[in-house]
């Protein structure tokens, strides 16, 4: 495979793709990243896998067959110990199939509730898939350890439940971090970084 002149990244979250733009410019790399806006709509597939691998694989199969380009795809999510590893991949529609952010967080801190700091150990994940148009696939894993805050959600910055989640080492949230802090250690940083090294060794 050679360095794509183009790759989709199979999401509608415009964050993620800002994110995975401003780190794939960062690494000097000369490839244009598009979303699915830039296509024209097709029917997503249901995130019916048990495993964010599986999700992954998923979600950037059909964005490589619907677009003909390079694909990537990501699952990521929250596993928290008190929980059982859960939310895992329901981590996104934790509260219900039409529920937003706001929603799954105020239910994950209703059901730590009592539960005190040393308990709330928990982890962001993420696998990173890459498929091509001709079947190639690769996948990419990253990781973010850390706890469930027991006071109140703080931090603009991030998405999901990063107003929740105290990275290990660090007083504040990852909603706290700026874009470049918090690229530097995230669970989705971390498998972009391995991806865009992979990209750098085909150029």
């Amino acid at each position: 495979m050679r360095l794509p002149a183009q790759v989709v990244l199979a999401t509608n979250n415009p964050k993620k793709l800002t994110e995975l733009r401003r780190m794939v410019q960062a690494a000097g790399l000369h490839v244009e990243v598009l979303g699915l806006a830039d296509f024209p709509r097709y029917p997503e597939p249901e995130e019916t896998e048990r495993t964010f691998e599986g999700n992954a694989i998923l979600k950037a199969s059909a964005a490589a067959r619907e677009t003909g380009l390079v694909a990537v795809a990501d699952d990521s999510g929250l596993e928290v110990d008190e929980l059982n590893a859960m939310p895992g991949v329901r981590s996104s529609r934790w509260s219900g199939p039409a529920c937003d952010d706001d929603e799954n967080n105020a239910l994950l801190l209703a059901q730590l509730d009592g539960v005190p700091r040393q308990r709330r150990r928990a982890r962001f994940v993420c696998a990173l898939a890459m498929v091509t148009p001709d079947g190639e696939r690769r996948v990419w894993h990253g990781y973010m350890p850390g706890h469930i805050t027991d006071a109140a959600p703080a931090g603009e910055n991030g998405f999901g439940y990063d107003p929740l989640f105290v990275p290990s080492g660090l007083q504040v949230t990852s909603a706290e971090l700026t874009p470049a802090e918090k690229d530097s250690i995230s669970h989705r940083g971390n498998a972009v970084r391995a991806f865009i090294e992979y990209l750098g060794g085909l150029g």
